[in-house]
């Protein structure tokens, strides 16, 4: 019995010491942060000694021994500093919430800096800059002319309100550069929904990768990514405004949203575009004695309506978020010129539809904690059409030049196509702990263009396939070492099914024309890493790597139906992208802030793709070049002090240089090697300066006077190596500048802005030389109410 009583005395202290020590094993704990009701992304938090960030949701997870008593700190832009002791609860359950004030001087000075450090996205590896759309909704800007106030971006255009339209980033334009709507790729939005025809009340914040592109972006971009933030948050809120200005342009948009208690959630986002866009430009050299004329154009009228509706849930145990919607859109476009002014039209139009339903879906902690599952798709039944039924060009007095024959301005059609495009993006991630996260991400998508023409029934190429299948796969591995230093590497594969008809003869007799089907495929492997330190918490630097791939999109190889033409053969390119960054922050007394980005990149690409004019000079086509270098650099700084004033500048340079030392089986070096890349902008920049008046009136009424200045230098329009003194043209230097006053009342429910774009009408030109708009004077009228 006494040994029976030792070893029972002896079990229950071992089992004292099992539970002891169970009690001292750290566990992991997830919280949350919140401020009025809202997640605080990126809020920084030190618990004892550990330091972690909160995510996009305001989520963070630690580990610590249930029942302890730690020091937690919690600090974020725009927010009172929340300082305390706190004991662990005894078990992992519901996330422990936080709860901090805001600090209205603070939010009121970040907003003046300009700065977007609510959100954790300067804080990334990536070579990435954020803007702080919600600044600009009191303007008439659309999204692509907010991205041209952004260092390292040049927004380029055709014409007027709703012309073709690329950006240029870092050297890098067009399709090299992916756009994403909330991580969504923009590939089969149709041309109702364009960067700028999208009105800036549409997106909260967007962000600008260069170079290495986010694995959860799922892009095979080669010079970077925009991601376009909308305002899809859980809230209740209703915005609505108009704008009318020169050249009879109206914009109107509606932005509103309703979320019930019991989590059904509603979003309306609607917009109207309409410009005659008969603006006065200036021709060189077009004068009958070779003096500069001055034009207004004619036929140019465009305008779009678009309407995105989303219903579904929030906040479920099954979804955080699950969405579907559908986007209804259509437009209207009357074609002034090809990709020259040479070429003037008078008669031919295009117009489209757009009818694309979409599903959305998110879920935190699925299966297990740290595991995040999202799912995006969408597919694009619209249609598009090419009317010009008449033999007529086009002086640009507005004379019209009559031909015989079947040629007029392009060719005679009716022809009506869709190309059918569907994507659908899956991305799993997951936090292993608060050091490591992986990150899985795919993106498959389709393309099937099919049309026919009434006028040319019997045209077989019209039957002939046009499609295309591409899927991107992306694995990225980051680790973080306490909010101090991280670094990502990961890995891509890139997959391409073409199909397609092409045309020969097969007895050699004119006109005997057969077609013969084709297939391609490519895979490609692309891989990478970024990482990032902080010196102090004032200075970052930053530094990243790509072997970066881009396959052809479907309309670069198949043509565009419009101005641009195909080419069968085009091939993917290849980029070893280098970048290096640093940002620094830091006050003079405190009133005065400022902050100083700075970035150096280094690309070389192989098979780089480039647009030049097609042999008439009414199209262009693309066209690979085996070897393009790429050195350049980029930098901004800004200043503000108190509420009072902002100011900043920012400039960029590339030197895009062709490496190309044989063309095909030449063995003669080319005369355009080591040429600068014509009809690319490698020297640009932007100032802008804000001065804040409050309580202007009465109390909660302000007045803001702020200025912005594009400068653009000299472009080449052809290899600097060709022609002779005589026929080499350029694209001159430009210096445009806009100013605008805006007035806000009952602490921003109503707003009066008042633009003056262009002030002093000086020559503007892009793409290929084509003339933009001269002075114009925009008045935007703005009512906005929100209510968690």
């Amino acid at each position: 019995m006494k040994q029976n009583s030792t070893f029972f005395i002896i079990l229950c202290m071992l089992l004292c010491f099992s539970q002891s020590i169970a009690q001292q094993t750290a566990q992991t704990f997830t919280a949350r942060v919140l401020a009025n009701g809202q997640a605080v992304a990126a809020a920084t938090v030190h618990i004892d000694d550990l330091a972690v960030h909160s995510n996009d949701n305001g989520i963070f997870t630690f580990q610590a021994i249930a029942g302890s008593t730690v020091n937690i700190e919690i600090s974020a832009i725009g927010t009172k500093r929340l300082k305390q002791k706190f004991t662990i609860p005894q078990q992992t359950g519901d996330p422990i919430i936080f709860i901090l004030d805001n600090n209205e001087n603070q939010i009121e000075e970040v907003m003046v800096l300009g700065r977007t450090k609510v959100q954790e996205v300067n804080k990334q590896a990536y070579n990435v800059t954020a803007l702080d759309a919600t600044k600009l909704h009191n303007t008439t800007l659309d999204l692509g002319h907010a991205l041209d106030r952004i260092s390292g971006v040049r927004v380029r255009e055709s014409g007027g309100v709703g012309s073709d339209m690329n950006l240029t980033l870092n050297g890098y334009t067009g399709k090299q550069i992916k756009i994403f709507i909330d991580g969504i790729p923009m590939e089969g939005f149709g041309s109702s929904f364009q960067i700028n025809n999208i009105p800036i009340n549409l997106a909260e914040r967007v962000e600008v990768y260069r170079g290495v592109v986010p694995v959860w972006l799922g892009a095979d971009a080669m010079g970077g990514a925009i991601n376009i933030i909308t305002g899809s948050s859980k809230r209740n809120f209703v915005d609505v405004s108009y704008s009318y200005g020169s050249f009879n342009t109206h914009r109107t948009t509606l932005n509103t949203g309703y979320t019930t208690k019991s989590g059904f959630t509603f979003l309306l986002n609607a917009y109207q575009n309409y410009s005659d866009n008969d603006y006065r430009f200036t021709i060189a050299d077009y004068g009958p004695r070779g003096e500069d004329m001055q034009f207004n154009r004619f036929h140019d009228t465009y305008h779009n309506e678009t309407v995105i509706l989303q219903a579904g849930v929030v906040d479920k145990k099954f979804a955080d978020q699950l969405l579907v919607g559908i986007n209804l859109g259509k437009n209207y476009k009357e074609v002034q010129t090809g990709a020259r002014v040479e070429a003037v039209f008078g008669s031919w139009y295009r117009k489209g539809d757009i009818v694309m339903p979409s599903l959305k879906y998110r879920k935190r902690d699925l299966f297990t904690k740290g595991l995040t599952a999202s799912i995006n798709a969408n597919l694009n039944l619209g249609h598009e059409q090419n009317i010009d039924t008449v033999n007529v060009r086009y002086e640009w007095y507005g004379v019209p030049i009559y031909r015989s024959g079947v040629g007029s301005e392009n060719s005679r059609t009716l022809y009506r196509f869709s190309n059918n495009i569907g994507v659908a993006n899956a991305m799993f991630s997951y936090d292993i702990n608060e050091h490591h996260s992986l990150v899985l991400n795919n993106v498959y998508s389709t393309f099937n263009r099919r049309g026919s023409d009434e006028l040319y029934p019997e045209n077989e190429a019209y039957e002939r396939p046009r499609k295309s299948s591409k899927n991107v796969t992306g694995i990225d591995y980051r680790y973080n070492h306490n909010g101090k230093w991280s670094v990502t590497a990961f890995f891509k594969n890139y997959f391409q099914n073409l199909q397609f008809a092409s045309s020969y003869n097969p007895s050699g007799n004119w006109g005997d024309v057969a077609y013969v089907n084709n297939q391609t495929n490519y895979n490609k492997i692309g891989y990478g890493a970024a990482g990032t330190y902080f010196l102090s918490s004032n200075l970052q630097v930053k530094g990243s790597y790509e072997n970066a791939k881009r396959l052809p999109e479907a309309d670069e190889v198949f043509g565009d139906e419009i101005v641009r033409s195909s080419n069968l053969e085009l091939k993917p390119e290849t980029s070893y992208n280098y970048n290096l960054g640093t940002s620094y922050i830091f006050s003079i007394q405190r009133d005065h802030q400022f902050a100083i980005d700075a970035g150096l990149f280094y690309r070389d690409s192989k098979d780089f793709i480039r647009e030049k004019l097609a042999p008439n000079e009414v199209k262009t086509v693309l066209e690979n070049r085996a070897s393009v270098t790429n050195l350049g650099m980029d930098t901004e700084i800004r200043y503000s002090y108190k509420r009072i004033f902002t100011a900043g500048a920012n400039l960029s340079y590339h030197n895009l240089r062709n490496n190309t030392k044989y063309e095909g089986e030449n063995s003669n070096v080319s005369p355009t090697y080591r040429d600068r890349i014509p009809n690319n902008p490698y020297l640009y920049g932007n100032a802008d300066a804000t001065l804040f008046l409050h309580d202007v009136g009465r109390k909660n009424n302000n007045l803001s006077i702020g200025y912005n200045l594009l400068y653009v230098g000299k472009v080449y329009l052809f290899w600097p190596s060709q022609g002779t003194a005589s026929t080499k043209r350029n694209i001159p230097k430009q210096l445009i500048h806009d100013i605008n006053v805006v007035y806000t009342l009952a602490n921003g429910k109503y707003n009066v802005g008042v633009e003056c774009k262009n002030l002093t009408d000086a020559l503007a030109y892009d793409n290929f030389s084509l003339p933009k708009p001269s002075r114009g004077v925009f008045v935007k009228l703005r009512y906005f109410l929100s209510s968690h």
